[in-house]
Formats: C-alpha cells, sequence, structure tokens
C-alpha cells in the first residue's frame, strides 16, 4: 500500500522516524521502546542512518523488523552520500526484496570532518537524480522527500531551495516531510510557498520534542532551525534540571502539534530517534489519535 495513502482525505497521518543503535542493547531498547509507541496506531515508520552511510545496513535490518513484528509499512532512508548508482540499486533491490515499502530520498550531509558535500565519483549530486533514479530502478516504492522550513542551510534563498524541492517532486516524490521547526508560523509560510510555487503533494511537519537544552542548541545550529525566545527562555531557567526541561520541552511539542492539526496539517511525523519517552508522554496527551488499550 503506498505510504501517502496516509495522508487520504478524512485522515491524520502519523509516523515516526527511527536511528540504529550503536549494539545489542541499543536495539533491545529501541524495539521496546517502539513497543510503547505502536499503541498509538501509526501509519508507517522510517529509518535513518548515521553520516556518511554508517548504518546503512542495519538500516534495512531494523525496518524489515518492524514490518515483521509489528505489521506496518515502512520507509528506509537513502542518501547520495559515498554511493555509486550500482551502490544505490544493491540497496534498492534488498530494500524490495526484504518487503520495504518505501525510501526517504535524501542528498544527505557531508561525512565528519568534510565541510562541504562532494559527490562520488559517477554519483549523483542532488536527491532529485535520486528520486528519478528510484523511480526507475523501482517504480513501486513510495517515495519521500525532505522539506526545509527555514530553508536549506546551504540555499541562497528560499526561492532557490523551493525550487530544488519542485524538481524532487516533479521527479516523482509522494510527498513531503519537513525538517524540525519550532514556530509553526514557519512551517505554515512555507506550506504556502509550495502551493505557490506549484507543490501538490502532502506537506507533512516534522516534529523533534526537546529533552535536552544543550542537544538542542547543537541541532538547531545544524540545520538552522530557529528557537523561540519564549520556549529558550523557559529552557534556561530549567538548565539545571534535566526532568524540568524534559517537560518544557514536552509542554512546548503538544501545543505545536495541536496548532498544526487545527491549522489542517495531513498528519505529524515525530522524530523519535532513540528515545521515546517525550514522543509517547506528547501522545498520551493529544486526544487527536486512537489509541489501542
Amino acid at each position: 500500500m503506498p505510504l501517502v495513502s496516509a495522508y487520504s482525505p478524512g485522515k491524520l497521518g502519523l509516523s515516526f522516524e527511527l536511528y540504529p543503535p550503536r549494539d545489542t542493547a541499543g536495539m533491545d531498547d529501541l524495539f521496546a521502546n517502539l513497543t510503547e509507541l505502536i499503541q498509538f496506531r501509526p501509519s508507517f515508520v522510517t529509518c535513518t542512518y548515521g553520516a556518511g552511510g554508517s548504518t546503512r545496513d542495519k538500516t534495512l535490518d531494523i525496518a524489515a523488523r518492524v514490518r515483521r513484528e509489528f505489521g506496518l509499512p515502512v520507509a528506509a532512508h537513502l542518501t547520495c552520500v559515498g554511493a555509486t548508482p550500482s551502490d544505490l540499486r544493491a540497496y534498492l533491490d534488498d530494500a524490495a526484496a526484504r518487503g520495504i515499502e518505501g525510501i526517504v530520498a535524501l542528498r544527505g550531509d557531508p561525512p565528519k570532518g568534510e565541510a562541504a558535500f562532494r559527490a562520488t565519483d559517477g554519483g549523483f549530486r542532488h536527491a532529485d537524480e535520486l528520486v528519478r533514479f528510484i523511480r526507475s530502478e523501482h517504480p513501486g516504492f513510495s517515495v519521500v522527500v525532505a522539506g526545509y522550513p527555514e530553508k536549506h542551510l546551504e540555499a541562497p534563498d528560499f526561492e532557490t531551495d523551493l525550487d530544488h524541492l519542485k524538481r524532487k517532486v516533479d521527479a516523482g516524490a509522494d510527498f513531503v516531510i519537513s525538517q524540525l521547526f519550532y514556530r509553526n508560523d514557519d512551517f505554515f509560510r512555507f506550506r504556502d510557498r509550495c502551493a505557490a510555487t506549484g507543490i501538490r503533494v502532502p506537506i507533512v511537519p516534522g516534529i523533534l520534542p526537546v529533552t535536552s537544552l544543550k542537544q538542542i542548541k547543537r541541532i538547531s545550529a545544524m540545520c538552522g532551525a530557529t528557537l523561540p525566545d519564549e520556549f529558550l527562555t523557559r529552557l534556561e531557567f530549567q538548565a539545571g534540571d534535566p526532568k524540568g526541561q524534559f517537560d518544557v520541552g514536552v509542554y512546548f511539542a503538544t501545543r505545536q502539534v495541536e496548532g498544526l492539526v487545527e491549522a489542517g496539517c495531513p498528519g505529524i511525523h515525530f522524530y523519535v530517534l532513540n528515545k521515546s519517552q517525550a514522543t509517547a508522554t506528547i501522545m498520551r496527551a493529544l486526544t487527536l489519535f486512537p489509541r489501542d488499550e
């Protein structure tokens, strides 16, 4: 079933993004956490991998296991970093053989220690090339791409960034999941700009609940997300209290999700990564999604 069916009229899609842990103990924790989240009936689950293609094999292992154990549609991330068309073809063939339904197609960030993205010899330089390749090799996959409410850091302006996004959609992407953001107005402006540019696929907001002031300062600096002054002030007030930071982050994300749904967003994508507690707490506070008792 195409993943985009999660956003059919009258439905509110819910999806979770996982990150492959480093060891067996981490894997056990990941699936224990996911078991808690499954009660909220997600439409699908995605799994990313580390910069430069590290953990790429684990990504397929986890996606296939989620599909097998929970019966959920899954999508595996795939980037252009360090990969030739032959490498990409082998990954797609493996994903298809494992029953994985979708691919999150990304250019990818430069490997650690490198300041700029460099295409592998014979490889792709942009995500729209990867989308087109996926469509030619495995047209049955659902294809997901990324969008940037506050624009990609490398883009000189919003117009250029939206042109890149439209090329990805025109190449065959089924829907867009946004980069994290903390001001809903930024997402709404982005959504309106997408529509004005002729992008007609669902635009799904991506939410990363804050659990640590130090962590979110680092992440927001890396991706260009702006932290609202009031939110930052509340987090800094709890600087010496990890539980206080967690509570502030969960409260803020809960209100953020409510505002997005009220504004007609087709669904919510949570960046769960390896931690489910914040997302599970938010989901329990919401009455927007059905829950298995």
